[in-house]
């Protein structure tokens, strides 16, 4: 109840709404943008890495911006600008190039919506109930998903894919408005906080967590964004319609995983084990889409939506983390985590296209075999590495 009862959250949440959306459309895009633009799954690679490279690169800015100039205006000046501006670049785009300029500006503008909450929750809220805020926050954020997949294919056939980015692009504004009136920067006792990189480095725990904050949010992220798309019709001859449905499994797969945070921590004891829970879910199930790519189409589904699912593993490595941060350091510390999570799937999604194209000579389902084991391995790795961190006190 808490978040229904702050304006300036929900309007930071349909922000994040919008983060959620515009990181996941490129699915459901990709047969009208390769048809229409000579767009390919490799360009479309390197327009979603795009948006994960900006988002990421300006996560320090965002961190620096949220001390110093308050929420307010900084997510709604970088969601007006960059993601009304960039959704504008992208309805008037003629080239595969354009989709690459527009997806950064839009990650650019998205860049601050979540830490904006979170940077709220962490100085007007107790620290116990970060987990169950955030994880509200990105629960009902993650209906962005659900919008980028059916519902947007019914918005493209209705009105063509050039209007529905026009009216996405004066969504984008309508909300910026609403955060510029409605968010309150929190109050500060004295001078606002301040802390620097070297000073979240000192923390030795997050040492250990930062492998995995590089690569867990990497796969949910590639596939429902990206790789989704190709694999269901290269594999299963699948159309947009089908494609819509099955990423909108996805999609709500993900919403109720985020919603259902507050309940895993609690079922598991502790945002820690309930991370390595969702990870090793997430593991075995890369594991099975690796083994069986093209085993059948219900299967596959079946084993993408545990994936979303399990896209809470980001929330519930993020509450671990916040446990560990000083107060003094909590807007710095969740960006620049943030920034590894954004960065490490942004590069990951580069490095898929390159690898699809040199695994495309391989038969049948193969290439798609090769991709996910190329997310499955460095997760494994990043989990292994998890599993010795200590338990941080929720007090």
């Amino acid at each position: 109840m808490q978040l229904f009862l702050n304006p300036g959250l929900i309007a930071l949440t349909l922000g994040y709404t919008l983060s959620q959306f515009y990181r996941a459309f490129l699915a459901v895009l990709s047969p009208t943008l390769e048809a229409e633009l000579g767009a390919s799954p490799g360009d479309l690679a390197l327009s979603s890495g795009m948006w994960f490279i900006a988002f990421a690169l300006m996560q320090l800015p965002v961190g620096w911006a949220l001390d110093r100039i308050g929420p307010r205006r900084t997510a709604a000046a970088a969601l007006a600008l960059g993601g009304g501006g960039g959704a504008a670049v992208f309805a008037l785009a003629t080239q595969p190039w354009h989709l690459h300029l527009a997806m950064g500006l839009i990650g650019a503008g998205c860049a601050p919506a979540l830490m904006a909450g979170y940077y709220i929750i962490a100085h007007d809220y107790p620290r116990h109930v970060f987990a169950a805020l955030s994880g509200m926050i990105i629960g009902l954020g993650s209906l962005g998903n659900i919008l980028g997949a059916a519902p947007l294919v019914e918005l493209i056939h209705g009105i063509g894919w050039r209007q529905s980015l026009w009216l996405l692009a004066a969504v984008t504004l309508l909300v910026a408005a609403m955060e510029w009136v409605v968010v309150r920067d929190p109050r500060h006792e004295g001078t606002p906080p301040r802390g620097s990189i070297l000073d979240i480095l000192r923390l030795r725990v997050l040492w250990l967590m930062l492998p995995l904050f590089a690569t867990s949010y990497a796969a949910s992220a590639a596939i429902r964004g990206l790789w989704a798309a190709p694999y269901l019709q290269d594999v299963f001859g699948a159309d947009d319609i089908a494609i819509g449905r099955a990423t909108l499994v996805m999609g709500i797969a993900m919403v109720i995983g985020n919603l259902a945070l507050g309940i895993g921590i609690r079922v598991f004891g502790s945002a820690r084990r309930a991370a390595l829970a969702g990870h090793a879910v997430a593991l075995v199930s890369l594991g099975l889409l690796c083994l069986m790519p093209g085993h059948g189409m219900a299967l596959s589904v079946a084993l993408l939506g545990l994936i979303g699912l399990v896209g809470a593993n980001y929330s519930m490595l993020m509450a671990d983390a916040r446990l560990h941060l000083p107060q003094h350091l909590v807007g710095r510390g969740v960006t620049f985590l943030n920034m590894i999570s954004i960065g490490g799937a942004g590069i990951m999604q580069f490095a898929s296209r390159p690898l699809y194209q040199s695994a495309q000579g391989l038969a049948g389902a193969a290439p798609y075999m090769v991709l996910f084991l190329f997310f499955l391995l460095p997760m494994a790795v990043g989990t292994l590495l998890y599993v010795i961190t200590p338990e941080a006190r929720n007090d």
